[in-house]
C-alpha cells in the first residue's frame, strides 16, 4: 500500500506511541468483553435442539459449553491478551503470520478450526470494508510515523479471526459446537465494531492521518462503455466486482463456467432483440439521444426502492406482465422521484442485462418449483436486492457458492410444498419469512447478510431432511407391503387355478378353497414364503381336498369319510386364519361332511376369479393412461432404460396438469416390481410407477428426467433453454 495519500502530523502533533497507546486501550476496552457474551446465546440455542430431538449431540455440547464457561475468566483474559498483543505485533516486536497464527502441519480437526477461521475473517472483511480500507491506511502511515516495520492492522479481520483461534484453540469443540461459537463470536462482535472502527478512524483523523480519496476506487465508472462485450469494459467490470465484494476470487471460477455465461449474454441479446421487433420499438438501450443512468445513479435509485412495495414484483410472478417490465418501470418511477427525467434517461447495456437477467432467473424459479402463495410474495420482496447484486456482481449468475445464489436455494427448498399444514412447516414458513424480512432491511452491498440468513436457514432445513427422511421411509414401507401382499395373492390365486381349473366341485369345496383356503395361502406366503414347509403343506391340503372331492363323486364312501377326518386339523387350521372359532369351525365341517357322503351332489366348474392388478392407489393415478402392463404405453425404451437404472436420492420434476412443475425424488425402488417411488422435497408420496410409465410420462411432457438437484440451477437451465429456443427461432 501507498501512503502518499495522507498527510502526515507535524513534528509539533501528538506523539504516534502515545496515539497507539490510546487506540490500544480503546480496543482493548470494548472488545475485551466479547468473550463473556458467547456462552448464555449458545447455551439456549441447545437447549432449544433438546426439546426438538433429545439427542446425544446437544447433550454432549451442552457439557463442553459447561467446561468453556468454568474457564471464562481465563478465556476472558487470553482473548484481551491477544488483542493486546497485536498493538504489540504492530511496533514490529512480533510478527504473525496473514492468519494471525503461526503456520504448521495441522490435524483435520484443526484444520476446519482453522478454515472456519479463515472463513470468519472474510465475512468481517465483506462487512466492514469501507472502515477497514481507511483504517488499513491510516495505520501504515502511522507505522511510518514511529519508524516501524509495515504492518497489519491490529484490529483487522485477520488479526481477529486470530486472536479467536488462540483463545480458544484448546476448548472442546465439536463439529456441531464450533459453528455455534464461532457464528455467536461473529455477531458479537457486529455489536460492537461498527462503533471501534469509527472511533480508531476519528482518533487517527483528528491527529492528522487523513485519507484521500481511496474509497472512490471500488464505485463503478459513472459512465460505463456503451457495450458490455468491449475488451476494455470487461476488465474494468470484473476489477469493479472484485473490489466490492473481496470474498468472491473471480481466478476461482473456472473458464468454462466464464464462456457459458458469456455465451447466455449472447442469448439474453438475441432475445431482448427479438422481444423489441415484435413490439416495433427500438431498445431503449440503444437511443443516442437519451443520457445513460449512472451507476451510482441506479444504485441510490435501486437501493431507495429495495424496502418499498413489492406488490408489481408479485403481480408479475403471478402472470400479469413480465418482470422485467416491472423491475424498469420502478426503477424509473424511482429516478422520477430524485428529480431525474425518465423519458431522458437510458440504462447501459451491462444493466440491462443485468435486469432481464434477475427478472427471467425469478420467473424460472417459480415455473420450476411448486412455490406459491405465501412463497410468492416472499420471491417479490427479493427483487430489488438481487437486481442491486447482478447490476456490480454478475458472479451471482456464475458462482454456485455466491452467497446470494445459496439464500435463494435455501428460500425455495424451505416453501416448495410446504403448505404449512404441520406445525414444523409453518415455523420453516414463518422462518423464511423473518429471513427474507432480515434481508430486505439489512442488505447494503454486504454479502455477509445473505451468508447469515442461510445459516439461519440450514438447521431448520436440515431438520425438514430429516422428517422427509423418515416420511420416504414409511411410504416406501407402505408401497412394499403391498406389493408383497400383491404378490401373495398373484401367488394364491394361480396356485388356486391349477387346482380347480376345469374341475367340477361341489360347492362346498369350491367356495372352501376360493375364500378360506386362498386366504390362508395368503398368509403363510407373506409370513414364511413361497417354497418353505407350511407353505407346502396348505398346497398338499387343496390338492388332498380336490382329490377327496372327485373320490366322492365316483362314491368311495369309506374311504371318503377317513380321508375327511384326515384333513380335519389343516382344514381347522384355515377356517381359524379367516377368523372362525372352534365352534363354527366345527358346523362347518359337518356341513362338508353331509355334501361328500352324496356321489349324485350338484358339482359344477366354476369360473375362476379375476386376477389381482397392480395398481398405484394415490392422488395421481391420473397421470398414468395404462395402470399395469405397457403394451399401450407410448414410450421410448432408451428412456425406461435410463429411468430404472436411477439410484434413490435422483431428483427430477413432475408437471401437473395445471402445468406447475415440483421437484420429486427417487425415494426407493421396489425389488419386487422395478416400480420407482417419486416424493415431494416433504417426503410426501407422489406417484408409484414402472420405468415404462414414467417413460412414457416424459414423453407426455408430464415428467422432465434432466434437471439439477439446486433450485437456483435448475431455474438457470430453464432459463437458458426459454432463451435458446428463442435464439433457434431467430
Amino acid at each position: 500500500m501507498s501512503i502518499q495519500a495522507f498527510d502526515m502530523a507535524d513534528a509539533s502533533g501528538p506523539d504516534p506511541a502515545r496515539l497507539l497507546g490510546e487506540l490500544k486501550r480503546i480496543a482493548v476496552e470494548q472488545l475485551g468483553a466479547i468473550p463473556g457474551g458467547l456462552y448464555r446465546p449458545i447455551e439456549d440455542q441447545l437447549q432449544d435442539m433438546l426439546k426438538r430431538a433429545d439427542s446425544e449431540g446437544p447433550r454432549k455440547d451442552l457439557v463442553s459449553l459447561l467446561g468453556m464457561r468454568q474457564r471464562s475468566a481465563s478465556l476472558l483474559m487470553r482473548y484481551r491478551e491477544r488483542i493486546a498483543a497485536n498493538f504489540d505485533d504492530f511496533l514490529g516486536r512480533r510478527q504473525l503470520a496473514g492468519s494471525g497464527l503461526t503456520l504448521g502441519l495441522v490435524g483435520e480437526g484443526e484444520l476446519g478450526f482453522h478454515l472456519a477461521g479463515q472463513r470468519l475473517s472474510e465475512s468481517i472483511v465483506r462487512r466492514y470494508q469501507a472502515p477497514l480500507e481507511m483504517l488499513d491506511l491510516r495505520f501504515e502511515a502511522l507505522a511510518a510515523a514511529l519508524g516501524a516495520p509495515p504492518s497489519t492492522n491490529p484490529v483487522g479481520a485477520a488479526r481477529l479471526a486470530g486472536a479467536f483461534l488462540r483463545t480458544f484453540h484448546d476448548a472442546d469443540l465439536s463439529e456441531t459446537l464450533q459453528p455455534l461459537l464461532f457464528r455467536q463470536y461473529e455477531h458479537e462482535l457486529s455489536k460492537v465494531l461498527g462503533d471501534l472502527y469509527g472511533k480508531l478512524n476519528g482518533q487517527l483523523a483528528a491527529c492528522g492521518f487523513n485519507a484521500g480519496g481511496r474509497t472512490q476506487s471500488v464505485q463503478r465508472p459513472a459512465s460505463p462503455p456503451q457495450t458490455a462485450l468491449e475488451p476494455a469494459a470487461a476488465p474494468a467490470r470484473e476489477r469493479n466486482v472484485a473490489t466490492s465484494n473481496p470474498g468472491i476470487d473471480l481466478f476461482r471460477i473456472s473458464a468454462e463456467s466464464r464462456v457459458q455465461h458469456q455465451r447466455l449474454r449472447d442469448l439474453l441479446h438475441v432475445w431482448r432483440g427479438t422481444a423489441s421487433e415484435s413490439e416495433g420499438r427500438e431498445p431503449a438501450s440503444s437511443d443516442p439521444t437519451r443520457r445513460e443512468l449512472g451507476a451510482q445513479e441506479l444504485q441510490t435509485v435501486a437501493a431507495l426502492l429495495q424496502r418499498d412495495n413489492s406488490k408489481p414484483f408479485e403481480a408479475a410472478l403471478s402472470g400479469r406482465g413480465s418482470l422485467q417490465a416491472a423491475i424498469r418501470s420502478q426503477l424509473f418511477e424511482g429516478a422520477r422521484s430524485l428529480g431525474l427525467d425518465p423519458e431522458q434517461m437510458r440504462m447501459g447495456e451491462h444493466d440491462e442485462d443485468a435486469i432481464d437477467m434477475v427478472g427471467l432467473m425469478f420467473e424460472s424459479l417459480l415455473e420450476t418449483h411448486a412455490l406459491a402463495g405465501q412463497a410468492r410474495a416472499l420471491f417479490a420482496s427479493l427483487v430489488m436486492s438481487y437486481v442491486r447484486i447482478a447490476i456490480t456482481d454478475e458472479n451471482l449468475f456464475v458462482r454456485p457458492d455466491h452467497p446470494a445464489r445459496r439464500l435463494l436455494d435455501a428460500l425455495a427448498l424451505s416453501c416448495e410444498s410446504n403448505d404449512g399444514g404441520s406445525p414444523q412447516d409453518r415455523e420453516l414458513l414463518e422462518r423464511a419469512s423473518a429471513t427474507v424480512s432480515r434481508v430486505v432491511a439489512e442488505f447494503n452491498e454486504d454479502l455477509a447478510i445473505f451468508e447469515l440468513a442461510t445459516a439461519e436457514l440450514q438447521d431448520l432445513l436440515q431438520q425438514q431432511r430429516r422428517r422427509a427422511e423418515i416420511v420416504e421411509r414409511r411410504s416406501a414401507e407402505t408401497v412394499h407391503g403391498r406389493e408383497r401382499l400383491l404378490q401373495a395373492r398373484l401367488q394364491a390365486a394361480s396356485a388356486l387355478a391349477q387346482r380347480v381349473s376345469a374341475r367340477p366341485l361341489t360347492p362346498v369345496t369350491a367356495q372352501f378353497l376360493e375364500q378360506h383356503w386362498q386366504h390362508h395361502l395368503v398368509q403363510v406366503l407373506l409370513r414364511d414364503g413361497q417354497g418353505s414347509d407350511r407353505c407346502s403343506h396348505v398346497l398338499a391340503l387343496a390338492d388332498e381336498l380336490v382329490a377327496v372331492d372327485e373320490a366322492a363323486a365316483r362314491g368311495d364312501g369309506g374311504s371318503v369319510a377317513d380321508r375327511v377326518l384326515g384333513l380335519h386339523a389343516g382344514l381347522v387350521e384355515c377356517l381359524a386364519s379367516s377368523g372362525l372359532d372352534d365352534q363354527v369351525a366345527g358346523e362347518w365341517m359337518a356341513g362338508m361332511a353331509r355334501a361328500m357322503a352324496f356321489p349324485d351332489a350338484p358339482r359344477d366348474v366354476r369360473p375362476l376369479p379375476a386376477m389381482p392388478q397392480l395398481a398405484d392407489d394415490s392422488d395421481d393415478t391420473r397421470l398414468l393412461s395404462v395402470v399395469g402392463g405397457h403394451a399401450a404405453l407410448d414410450f421410448d425404451p432408451a428412456v425406461a432404460e435410463r429411468i430404472a437404472a436411477l439410484p434413490p436420492g435422483s431428483w427430477m420434476r413432475l408437471v401437473r396438469d395445471s402445468g406447475e412443475e415440483g421437484s420429486v425424488k427417487v425415494a426407493w425402488v421396489s425389488p419386487l416390481t422395478s416400480r420407482l417411488l417419486l416424493v415431494n422435497r416433504r417426503g410426501l408420496r407422489k406417484l408409484v410407477a414402472s420405468p415404462q410409465q414414467l417413460a412414457a410420462l416424459v414423453k407426455a411432457g408430464k415428467l422432465l428426467e434432466d434437471t439439477a438437484d439446486l433450485p437456483f440451477d435448475e431455474a438457470m437451465r430453464h432459463l437458458r433453454a426459454r432463451l435458446s429456443k428463442v435464439a433457434e427461432a431467430a
